[in-house]
């Protein structure tokens, strides 16, 4: 009997995934290309979720709903993702296989992006649910062409990286994106120095932020199409031998749902710690404005000078982490393959006291301090999640089960916005409290990194 059921199990499951054999290391010219994009696509995400809460509350939404906005982001990934994976799996023509959605969604991200900033500028009045709608709209179609954008350039590193390249390439990718990350978030207080007003009227975006939305706009077309047009992806047939899969394998459909039945387990142990780790940071998005607003400069006035320069103040911070991320991520890049979940153990540690630190700090120093922690955290959670997937999977489907594994992500967004609407009443309506929420979440979810069992057991689809 226990003969039987191991061969039974033997049936289902495979042993560990080993399949880089033979796929060369490519050129630093090549790595480079795959992954200049993020310079851009985290440009336009960076400001949503640096500026998105100042933006939101400036025309007027009421902090206690601010979860209601940041719901949209999450959603959108949840539900494009996928479907662009599966469908991209699928497609081979003289653009390559991943480029096109790229080549299709980068000028439409670029033109939706400028419409969030504009919320104000168009008189819809301060505070109306036309300002809300439009708000959300902006938020929606921003998030939709800009998950068409970044999905691709997740999928190109999958498939065109070998093994041992792959540490470099998804560190590099990071690199980019904290880069784009520093360009976007600098910008408000790099226009305000040079005399740019940073305050408007009741209601109105100010002058810094509308500008810092159009210039990220114009660098997200132009790392976009770079890209496009310096990357040369795998034919099929080449695609077939270096995965080591049938050809015909390869455009064989398998649904999205039996994908998930056959998942490989590091799979759905790796979203068990993205519950822990986006749940955190969707609140670092949500409330790290208002607490430096009322722990540094003691206001909750939305209209007042002081929370607009804590709005730049967290852009600033916001660039403390990124390039806290980039050094990181440059030590990370020399990582050994077999050491990876130890890094993310210490990246989420350090992260989650980051968080628990950023509740109390009073000065811009300490603020600054606990923010480098917080980079180190945002780093392992954005870079290494990945690098154990994509070293489980077997090269097929490779592009349906990282839009999946995007569900992961989003998931946990849409379930701390919606808790949100209780937690933060709970605490006072303490914007700080919520940041120390976070915190103690990233602790849970550094514990729960020990349970992931990298490139073992990959399931037949």
């Amino acid at each position: 009997m226990d003969k039987s059921r191991s061969n039974s199990k033997q049936k289902v499951e495979t042993k560990q995934v080993d399949l880089d054999t033979g796929m060369p290391d490519l050129p630093k010219k090549e790595l480079f290309a795959i992954t200049f994009a993020f310079l851009g696509i985290n440009m336009a995400f960076s400001l949503q979720s640096s500026q998105m809460s100042r933006i939101c509350q400036t025309i007027g939404a009421n902090p206690n709903n601010l979860g209601f906005f940041f719901i949209f982001p999450p959603l959108m990934g949840m539900i494009v993702q996928p479907i662009m994976g599966k469908m991209s799996d699928r497609t081979w023509n003289r653009f390559g296989r991943r480029l096109p959605y790229l080549l299709f969604g980068t000028p439409i991200a670029a033109l939706v992006l400028i419409m969030l900033p504009f919320s104000g500028s168009l008189g819809f009045g301060y505070g109306s649910m036309s300002a809300m709608i439009y708000a959300a709209t902006a938020v929606c179609l921003m998030d939709l062409f800009s998950n068409i954008c970044m999905q691709p350039s997740r999928m190109i590193v999958g498939d065109m990286v070998n093994n041992k390249q792959k540490n470099f390439a998804w560190s590099w990718q990071q690199v980019f994106s904290n880069g784009g990350g520093i360009l976007a978030t600098i910008l408000p207080f790099i226009f305000t120095m040079f005399g740019m007003s940073n305050t408007a009227k009741r209601g109105v975006v100010p002058n810094t932020v509308i500008w810092s939305y159009l210039c990220a706009a114009a660098v997200l077309l132009f790392t976009g199409l770079w890209t496009v047009f310096n990357v040369k992806e795998y034919d099929p047939e080449t695609y077939a031998k270096y995965h080591h899969i049938d050809p015909e394998e390869q455009n064989k459909s398998v649904s999205l749902w039996k994908l998930i039945k056959t998942a490989p387990r590091a799979f759905w142990e790796i979203n068990l710690v993205q519950l822990f780790s986006w749940f955190a940071i969707m609140y670092v998005w949500t409330y790290t404005t208002g607490t430096c607003a009322r722990n540094i400069w003691h206001t909750s006035d939305v209209t007042s000078a002081g929370y607009q320069a804590a709005g730049n103040w967290y852009g600033i911070l916001t660039a403390v982490y990124s390039i806290a991320g980039i050094v990181w991520g440059l030590i990370y890049a020399h990582a050994k393959a077999g050491s990876r979940k130890k890094w993310y153990t210490f990246g989420m540690i350090v992260g989650g006291l980051g968080l628990t630190w950023m509740t109390f700090v009073t000065t811009k120093t300490t603020s600054i301090i606990a923010m480098i922690m917080f980079g180190i955290g945002n780093f392992s959670i954005n870079t290494i999640p990945f690098t154990l997937l994509t070293s489980s999977l077997n090269g097929k489907n490779e592009g349906a089960y990282l839009g999946l594994f995007n569900v992961g992500i989003c998931v946990p967004q849409i379930v701390a916005s919606l808790c949100s609407f209780f937690l933060f009443p709970l605490v006072g309506h303490n914007q700080p409290m919520m940041l120390l929420l976070g915190g103690i979440s990233l602790l849970i979810g550094a514990l729960a990194v020990q349970a992931i069992h990298e490139g073992v057991t990959v399931k037949e689809a």
